[in-house]
């Protein structure tokens, strides 16, 4: 029962999760915020949801393994899996996608947690460094939004501006009624504990019982399971041809991951850091991330042959996890 009870937390999580969403950006539309500022905070949260959830509620269960595996895991199935999976379906023509400073950020970021990471166990005071990190590139992220804000609006008509920018928000609906918003609110509220609650204890019982590690289990089945809305995004950016949008929303997440997710749940509980972590899967969560700078850096498509590439590599680091 264990199996079907982990299936139905992240089935819980993933609609959880989307309704949160939809009802925040619509929320936040409606109280009159930046349609750009929306996509760049509250759409990224709250496709991190579930791993917040997940690492809080692993915290207070006693396995904080779990909570860093998890976000370590998906940042890596980020890159090797839900990029590679997409590209297998269509390639991903990433030669004209502007994603370098975001990009650069991202590898700083990953360097500051493996730095963070090593001074462990990771208390509130490493919590308080990751989060000012995040701060800083969230400034400059809305430096960089109003600026296109304003050059847009000096090429272009109010109007035409605002619905062009509610189109870009990913769950916008501007004729979306108030009791509806407040329904995603609480269904998104009610569900993520829940289902955060149910997936954690599930996967704790299949680690005792197979003889795996908490982490290890964070690592892998965890981590895949919520890293299905960045698939689920991504697959139907590849499939609209819309390569900014799938690098966009990997790049973003592992950054909200490292720097917000942990950086939250060390002001719950404090969380070492196991040898193995240290050892072994920071470094494939940086050698994978390093394995975008050629279609960053220089403009390569992801094909499909790269598709295949990276998610056999994936599979290759599942097994040598779990064995």
């Amino acid at each position: 029962m264990d199996w079907v009870f982990v299936g139905l937390g992240l089935v819980i999580l993933l609609l959880a999760g989307d309704a949160l969403v939809k009802g925040a950006v619509n929320l936040s539309l409606r109280l009159g915020v930046p349609a750009l500022i929306v996509s760049l905070t509250i759409v990224a949260f709250g496709t991190s949801a579930p791993e917040l959830l997940i690492s809080v509620s692993a915290i207070h269960e006693g396995v904080p393994g779990l909570a860093l595996g998890n976000v370590i895991g998906s940042n890596t199935a980020n890159i090797l899996l839900v990029l590679g999976i997409p590209a297998i379906i269509t390639t991903l023509e990433t030669g004209n996608c502007d994603t370098r400073k975001t990009y650069i950020f991202m590898i700083l970021s990953t360097i500051l947690f493996i730095a963070v990471a090593f001074l462990g166990p990771i208390t509130w005071v490493h919590g308080i460094i990751l989060m000012a990190a995040l701060t800083l590139i969230l400034g400059d992220a809305f430096r960089d939004a109003n600026r296109h804000r304003m050059a847009i609006k000096e090429a272009a008509e109010v109007a035409d501006v605002q619905g062009d920018d509610l189109g870009d928000v990913e769950g916008a609906d501007p004729d979306m009624p108030r009791w509806n918003i407040a329904m995603y609110l609480a269904l998104g509220l009610i569900g993520l504990p829940f289902g955060a609650k149910l997936l954690v204890d599930s996967s704790i019982n299949i680690a005792r019982d197979f003889g795996i590690s908490e982490t290890a289990i964070g690592l892998t089945l965890v981590a895949v399971g919520t890293s299905l809305p960045e698939l689920a995004t991504t697959v139907m950016a590849a499939i609209r041809r819309q390569a900014d949008v799938a690098l966009g929303n990997v790049i973003g997440s592992n950054m909200f991951n490292l720097l917000a997710i942990i950086g939250i749940s060390s002001f719950v509980g404090t969380l070492p850091v196991g040898g193995q972590i240290l050892e072994f899967d920071l470094w494939v969560m940086l050698g994978s991330s390093l394995l975008l700078a050629p279609f960053v850096l220089k403009g390569w498509h992801i094909t499909r042959i790269w598709g295949v590439m990276l998610t056999a590599l994936y599979v290759v680091y599942v097994v040598a996890v779990l064995d």
